[in-house]
């Protein structure tokens, strides 16, 4: 055939191209010219677009589909964790722990920091004792240890790290914080609650744990991890400017594989430091590229369920501390979230709004409401993150004022994590958890996340299986189902992972679909989705991703 004006740079034959367009929902072939679709269909329809230096990649009847976006992520702290840290299940003991880090003392340089995760949050309070703090630090052989917890809200620290962070025993809990002590003896245990957690975060940036060359590499590393599961876009759900520096530069030079999204954060985050708020907004321009989208502000207004700092209307269960009739509390108060919101409507910013209890949920949608009131109608989607614990009357608001749900359904199917929420809330309570069927049956718009790195691993199809399934893929907990009348269909899912969320991130018009003048963002995969039992969609592998027509990841064979 000779080579003609119209003639496309890339072009997918023979495969099974699920589209997620409703008009058009399967094809055969796709062609691709500047970065972007110009034909879907069959054979016939794009044959005349076809020319001498066309490349032509048969997909063999293999299944395609766009790529992933993922909703919630933290992108530098999900490199930092594959590249640099210690890294242990949550369902490790105490004493398995205390083996992990006295291994990992034994390897390391005198004095540097022994950082790493993730701690089952159900360990709180066995770890908040004189006997646990003691197995730390004889572990620690004189190093600093800073360890995470599965929900990335907590940490627990040796002696010398406090000694570092100057905590001794005269120090005050922070405001929306709490420094462990033994409930007998009053001294330190090292675990750091919520903002306290913050203190010792500070010590480790202030000793230069990580350099600015291993935060650029980290978000290097994450970004090949995500286009290794097919996940083409992204929103980063707490971006300071070393990471929206590193994401500007890799886009700078070529080598930024996905669209980034960037949360900026309202106030400094407990576990990342420098400029924040309306000064870091005023700088989101000179971070801005072709696929760096500085366009959401991350506001946090509770903790989590596990450690008892998310907000519900209901009471936990009483324990020693906090007695009877404790419901948490929200980190910002109704008025000053209603200002927040209309600061960052005024400057074009949507709004990720941490929710882990269903107090938390309703005062968002109580401010969001007020700010509709006022503002009217609006193009921008604000977030409710962790859009899990929810009550019935809330469900309907999200449809009504145009709030995503955020979910991240690898955190929510039979986990350790959940096993906290039990301990914490009664299991009754803490298995109403992710609402989903209620959600679309309201309209809500869902868009799936990983939060990665409090999920160590970010492979969507885990989280994909588990909405269809309400099981746990990995097997953790054989039989068991969670809350199963919220279990969704598969094509609900996929588009929770690729059209619903690229609507959520901005990026609906872009991507999330394969469709005429939208990017050329495809996956190939080696399992037919759709002809497959629910429970073997986990082990979906991804065969090549492309980004804009260009492939940027191949698995090897």
């Amino acid at each position: 055939m000779s080579e003609i004006k119209t003639s496309t740079d890339t072009l997918f034959r023979n495969g099974r191209i699920y589209t997620v367009n409703r008009d058009q929902p399967w094809a055969s072939c796709a062609a691709v010219k500047a970065g972007r679709f110009v034909a879907v269909g069959e054979e016939g329809d794009v044959t005349s677009f076809v020319g001498r230096d066309t490349n032509v990649i048969d997909l063999g009847g293999r299944t395609a589909m766009p790529g992933i976006i993922d909703i919630h992520n933290h992108i530098m702290m999900g490199g930092q964790a594959d590249l640099y840290e210690l890294r242990f299940p949550s369902s490790h003991s105490i004493a398995q722990i205390a083996a992990a880090v006295k291994e990992a003392a034994a390897k390391a340089a005198p004095g540097s920091w022994i950082v790493g995760g993730q701690f089952g949050n159900d360990l709180l309070s066995k770890l908040n004792t004189d006997a646990a703090a003691a197995e730390l630090n004889a572990a620690s052989l004189g190093h600093p240890v800073l360890l995470r917890d599965d929900s990335y809200h907590n940490r627990w620290a040796s002696r010398e790290a406090l000694r570092i962070a100057a905590v001794d025993a005269e120090t005050p809990n922070p405001v929306d914080g709490e420094i462990g002590r033994d409930l007998e003896s009053g001294r330190l245990t090292g675990l750091m609650v919520e903002a306290a957690s913050g203190i010792i975060e500070r010590a480790l940036a202030k000793a230069g744990h990580y350099t600015p060359e291993m935060d650029r590499a980290a978000v290097a590393r994450s970004i090949g991890v995500l286009n290794s599961f097919g996940v083409t876009g992204f929103v980063d759900a707490a971006s300071m400017q070393p990471i929206l520096a590193a994401l500007k530069g890799l886009d700078d030079r070529g080598e930024l594989s996905a669209w980034a999204v960037c949360a900026m954060p309202i106030v400094e985050p407990g576990f990342m430091f420098g400029t924040a708020g309306e000064e870091l907004f005023a700088l989101r321009d000179q971070y801005r590229s072709a696929h760096v989208k500085p366009d959401y502000a991350k506001m946090f207004l509770d903790g989590v369920p596990g450690a008892k700092t998310a907000a519900f209307h209901e009471p936990y269960v009483a324990d020693p501390v906090r007695g009877c009739c404790f419901r948490g509390a929200t980190m910002l108060t109704v008025p000053e979230l209603i200002r927040w919101l209309g600061k960052c409507e005024k400057l074009g910013l949507a709004a990720k709004i941490h929710c882990a209890g269903d107090a938390a949920v309703t005062q968002a949608l109580d401010a969001i409401e007020v700010v509709r009131s006022f503002n009217g109608p609006t193009a921008l989607i604000h977030h409710i993150a962790h859009a899990s614990y929810i009550t019935q009357d809330d469900i309907p608001r999200f449809a009504e004022f145009g709030v995503a749900a955020d979910l991240s359904p690898i955190i929510w199917f039979p986990t350790v994590f959940l096993e906290a929420h039990k301990a914490a809330m009664g299991a009754e309570r803490a298995q109403r958890f992710w609402p989903n069927r209620d959600l679309k049956i309201a309209g809500a718009l869902m868009a799936g996340g990983s939060d990665w790195p409090v999920i160590p691993n970010p492979d969507p199809w885990h989280g994909i299986e588990g909405m269809v399934t309400r099981r746990n893929p990995a097997g953790d907990f054989p039989g068991a189902s969670l809350w199963p009348e919220q279990a969704l269909d598969l094509e609900t899912v996929i588009e929770i992972y690729t059209i619903n969320a690229a609507r959520a991130a901005g990026l609906g018009g872009i991507t999330g679909s394969i469709e005429v003048g939208k990017s050329a963002d495809l996956i190939v995969l080696d399992q037919a989705l759709f002809n497959i039992p629910a429970d073997q969609i986990a082990a979906t592998n991804v065969e090549m991703t492309f980004f804009e027509g260009r492939k940027v990841y191949e698995r090897s064979q």
